[in-house]
């Protein structure tokens, strides 16, 4: 099953996330299908978040379900 998720990288301290498309039993920071966009928690600001909207509805649509965390920030952005 295909799932949308967020990513871990950067460095100690200073994390950003990407917004991946993988199988849902590989890890996180394995191979993924698609980068969706990124997401820098210590960046507010809207060039902190970066969404690919139009990948994401084409994914969502195949079936691919967003984690807790990626639902929320879909919410926020108005694509759920």
């Amino acid at each position: 099953m295909l799932s949308i998720r967020l990513a871990r990288n950067g460095t100690k301290k200073k994390p950003f996330y990407q917004i991946v498309v993988s199988e849902n039993a590989q890890i996180p920071t394995s191979q993924s299908i698609e980068v969706l966009g990124y997401v820098n928690p210590k960046n507010d600001s809207p060039e902190g978040t970066k969404i690919d909207i139009e990948r994401a509805k084409i994914w969502i649509a195949k079936g691919a379900k967003p984690s807790e965390s990626v639902a929320e920030l879909f919410k926020r952005h108005s694509i759920i």
